[in-house]
């Protein structure tokens, strides 16, 4: 089968449904596929409440992101049953999770999701093809002409012709598929100059660990323990060298610093204690009790994502599909393991072992096993760029004297955070270190030979390094709908991505056309007054 439509994006999460909503708002025709049945990747299908910047409620993101926030808190006024205090709340947080201004449940935000683009789905401009995934790529030179997709469930393929594809894949999978030029894993700093890349050779298999999530709740007094993981005796005699204890343990470490920490899943009485930060409960819980009132809750809900389940004993990408598919087994063993070890054996409040009342939601994440239904993925391949944003352009120690971050001219959105790289499959600690709040400049997101594709996830023109400050969901959502801008302006106009960065005046309409239609902010306001995070 064979259809055509002038966008194409592949792969259904953040920067995926925000890229068809750019491109459906300035009048174009849109293909969104996904290989699950959830749009919303890591909001939802990896079930990871937003990271987001300090300024989040009154700044830093575009306006249809500030939409999908508010129709969030929306969906919990309008449907639940909030306390008095909690419905009155400006802010409201549904989780009151201590990681998030906005933790909340992953159907919610699916819900959100769906609503954005129904209007364009009644319309018959847009068609989302759920359990698609693409196994091949068509090109004429320096231009894609088509993608073929294969349907999980009936096993047909489909082969979609576009005149702009957008990779909103969560590894980036398009950028092999087409033989686009790209990197993935750690540059070295013989390369880049960047002063925490790695010494010596890059390292393509120096990639973050992923993470299987999961949602859980307390129910003391009853048992709710899992069947025994099979890997259970690996993980619980596993320890990294490079770690200060057991993978199951309450040990774990501070980021910044690299020094032991101990911190226990409660360490008060369950639901009263760790509002300062010093429990794992209340570190991503996604649903708070006290917020809601009839009793709606017997317990809270909480969201596994923490460095026990880090799994980093090998990478996804660039190894064989066998082995990428044992490491993901692998990491699910081990979230499993971790919740097995923390229902049985782990140290308990009372002086016992084990926390039997610990029960896995898996109506919360729609799965059978209550795991999420993907894994957590912090880095993907990433495209050689017109322009690569280093640590010298927003690390606070890489630049030195320089308050701010690097002043870009072709900026197409801004977005904050620390550069957080986690644990890596080549045996390094975590990389944490100040960054300034920063600019998404236009440059990293043009390839440097194919000319209609477009990043739209966490596959832009970084390095390793300053992954890991782009990598959040505020961040992807700008790449993704700055790439469906671009792709419908350049559509309208006749021009080509590169065109619109090199000449001076069509930038400018360019991103004249981002803040007056679609509500994008390109600069941070006085940003000498902003501290670096």
């Amino acid at each position: 089968m064979e259809t055509a439509t002038d966008v194409l994006v592949v792969g259904g999460g953040l920067g995926g449904v925000a890229g068809a909503l750019a491109a459906l708002r300035l009048g174009r025709r849109v293909v969104l596929t996904e290989e699950t049945d959830w749009i919303g990747g890591q909001l939802t299908v990896q079930a990871v409440p937003p990271d987001e910047h300090p300024w989040i409620e009154e700044m830093g993101c575009t306006a249809s992101y500030r939409r999908l926030r508010n129709g969030i808190r929306d969906f919990y006024r309008r449907n639940y049953p909030l306390s008095d205090e909690a419905r009155n709340r400006e802010h409201l947080n549904p989780g009151d999770g201590l990681v998030s201004r906005l933790c909340h449940e992953p159907r919610v935000a699916l819900a959100v999701l769906e609503g954005m683009l129904a209007p364009y789905r009644s319309g018959c401009r847009l068609e989302v093809l759920l359990r698609h995934r693409p196994i091949a790529v068509e090109s004429e030179g320096d231009l894609i002409t088509a993608v073929t997709l294969l349907d999980e469930m009936t096993g047909e393929l489909l082969t979609v012709h576009a005149s702009y594809v957008l990779d909103a894949t969560e590894l980036g999978d398009l950028l092999e598929l087409a033989s686009v030029e790209h990197g993935v894993g750690a540059e070295s700093q013989d390369e880049t100059g960047e002063p925490h890349a790695p010494p010596g050779d890059p390292n393509p298999l120096d990639q973050q660990a992923v993470s299987w999530c999961f949602p859980l709740d307390y129910m003391p007094g009853e048992d709710h323990t899992i069947d025994r993981p099979e890997d259970y005796d690996f993980w619980r005699g596993y320890r990294a060298s490079f770690w200060p204890g057991p993978q199951l343990s309450w040990t774990d470490i501070y980021p910044d610093t690299l020094q032991a920490r101990y911190r226990a899943i409660f360490h008060e009485e369950p639901f009263f204690a760790g509002r300062d930060g010093s429990d794992l409960w209340h570190y991503r819980r996604i649903l708070a009790r006290e917020n809601f009132s009839d009793g709606l809750l017997d317990s809270d809900i909480t969201l596994v994502n923490w460095p026990q389940i880090d799994y980093w004993l090998g990478p996804l990408v660039g190894v064989g599909e066998a082995e990428r598919q044992e490491h993901m087994q692998r990491a699910r063993q081990l979230s499993l393991s971790m919740l097995y070890w923390m229902q049985t054996e782990a140290p308990g409040l009372d002086g016992g072992a084990g926390y039997r009342g610990l029960r896995l939601r898996p109506d919360v994440v729609g799965t059978n096993d209550g795991l999420a239904r993907r894994v957590y993925v912090r880095e993907s391949r990433r495209i050689r760029a017109e322009f690569t944003v280093l640590e010298q352009h927003v690390g606070v120690e890489a630049r030195d004297v320089s308050r701010g971050a690097q002043f870009f001219h072709d900026s197409v959105g801004i977005g904050a955070y620390r550069i957080d790289l986690h644990p890596s499959a080549a045996g390094r600690n975590y990389v944490d270190v100040s960054s300034w709040p920063f600019q998404i400049p236009l440059g990293a997101l043009l390839p440097v030979r194919v000319r209609n594709l477009l990043p739209a996830c966490k596959n832009l023109g970084t390095t390793h390094i300053t992954n890991g400050c782009y990598r959040l969901h505020p961040v992807e959502w700008n790449v993704g709908e700055a790439s469906g801008a671009l792709a419908a302006y350049c559509l309208d106009k006749g021009l080509l991505p590169r065109q619109v960065r090199e000449d001076a005046e069509i930038l400018e309409d360019f991103q004249r056309l981002l803040v007056n239609a679609l509500g994008f902010e390109l600069a941070w306001p006085e940003p000498q007054r902003y501290e670096s995070l």
